[in-house]
């Protein structure tokens, strides 16, 4: 059959053999209506808009499936950029958008990343019409495995999620480091719907985030979690309308950049390693840590630190005593 055909990040145009009810049939998202007893509606995507890389000429046979847009500010976006087909993955895409975090990651003028999906959702899992090519491909290979390299990235992640986030899509969502999501975004892993066993972190990690009963009801009844529930639980850190979600994702990014940015990325380091220990391992290694830290700082680094806390006080207040206690100027915001 005449299909679409995918390259790396390119997706062909040509004259398909296939309805659009068809392809609903071979597709992972595009069996929601007819498999969940819920309503599959979602905030239009004219609520809201995704930043978008500069686009080709009109005359291109083909269109970037995944996007990368860094802007001035520091802040980089990476848009998974299929919509018709509700951002589902193929291997290509896959090895895209592992490309694009582990470039954003080397690239010094960036301090945090947002991800986000064009569309009604924000990713809906894997195709299943490329399934034994994404299945039975070198998944061990981490240089090409989104996630992985989403778990090596030094630098901030926030996931900006609007309408579904699907089993693969989930998984993705589970490896950001925070999340900000449009009020009704529905999260749904359908891994034991449909046979497929997890492999990028979906049956561990998230029973650490919202407790193991509630990720067993998650997994195994295929049932979805909503923004809202979410962010009970803490998996989601804000819920917003769909015309504030991009607003949102960079106003918690800003908030990032304004701050020390090697401690940033060692704050986010020290947290994400020590979720993998117990406490009183994961304590040891901040302490640890922090001893490494102060004994490789030299007088005229601490002065620094001194004028920078100085800085930051007067450019907010107006006024700052070197003696000011933190707690005191803590106190103030």
């Amino acid at each position: 059959m005449d299909m679409e055909q995918v390259s790396y990040g390119r997706c062909s145009k040509t004259t398909s053999s296939l309805s659009f009810h068809t392809l609903q049939r071979t597709t992972i998202v595009l069996h929601l209506s007819s498999i969940f007893p819920f309503p599959v509606s979602q905030p239009s995507h004219r609520d809201f808009q995704t930043p978008m890389a500069p686009s080709s000429s009109s005359s291109s046979p083909s269109e970037e499936l995944i996007l990368v847009d860094r802007e001035p500010t520091g802040v980089a976006f990476i848009t998974i950029n299929r919509p018709k087909l509700l951002n589902s993955l193929t291997r290509p895409m896959m090895v895209d958008l592992a490309q694009a975090f582990k470039s954003l990651d080397a690239d010094d003028s960036v301090r945090v990343i947002v991800l986000t999906g064009s569309g009604r959702a924000f990713c809906s899992g894997v195709d299943l019409t490329a399934a034994e090519d994404v299945f039975k491909g070198d998944v061990k290979d981490v240089e090409t495995d989104p996630v992985a390299q989403m778990e090596r990235c030094r630098k901030p992640i926030i996931g900006a999620i609007a309408g579904f986030a699907v089993t693969a899509g989930f998984e993705i969502a589970l490896a950001c480091d925070m999340l900000v999501a449009v009020k009704g975004t529905k999260f749904i892993d359908t891994h034991a719907r449909f046979g497929i066993f997890p492999s990028w972190g979906l049956s561990q990690k998230l029973s650490r985030v919202i407790g193991p009963n509630k990720a067993r009801e998650v997994s195994l009844t295929a049932m979805p979690l909503t923004a809202e529930q979410a962010e009970r639980l803490g998996f989601v850190n804000h819920v917003v309308e769909g015309s504030e979600l991009l607003k949102k994702a960079r106003e918690v990014a800003e908030a990032i950049i304004k701050n020390n940015q090697d401690l940033v990325l060692r704050y986010k380091s020290v947290i994400n390693d020590g979720l993998k220990l117990d406490l009183g391992h994961a304590l040891a290694l901040e302490k640890e840590r922090a001893h490494n830290y102060y004994d490789r700082m030299t007088k005229e680094q601490f002065k620094k630190m001194q004028e920078f806390i100085a800085d930051g006080w007067i450019q907010s207040h107006g006024a700052f005593s070197s003696g000011t206690n933190m707690g005191v100027w803590a106190s103030q915001f």
